[in-house]
């Protein structure tokens, strides 16, 4: 699923982290933003794919998409709705 290129305003690094640290570091810093605010999650963790918009569905946050980082990298936007 791609979408167009995206701004987050806040983008999490998880490029080195493996299942579930990615989640976990979406769940830290998800009240880092003002609701209706975008979080992009970097990561080359293949289980990302389908941890994050899960993560979403059961958090009650709105996944936006995925497209790529500036380098390429996997990135999955997440839109903080409460």
């Amino acid at each position: 699923m791609n979408t167009p290129k995206i701004t987050p305003d806040l983008e999490l690094d998880c490029r080195d982290l493996l299942c579930p640290r990615p989640i976990i570091e979406l769940a830290r810093h998800v009240a880092d933003v003002e609701i209706g605010q975008l979080i992009g999650v970097v990561a080359h963790d293949v289980a990302a794919r389908t941890d994050v918009p899960a993560w979403c569905r059961m958090r009650g946050q709105e996944y936006v998409g995925e497209d790529t980082a500036p380098d390429g990298a996997p990135r999955y936007v997440v839109r903080r709705v409460s």
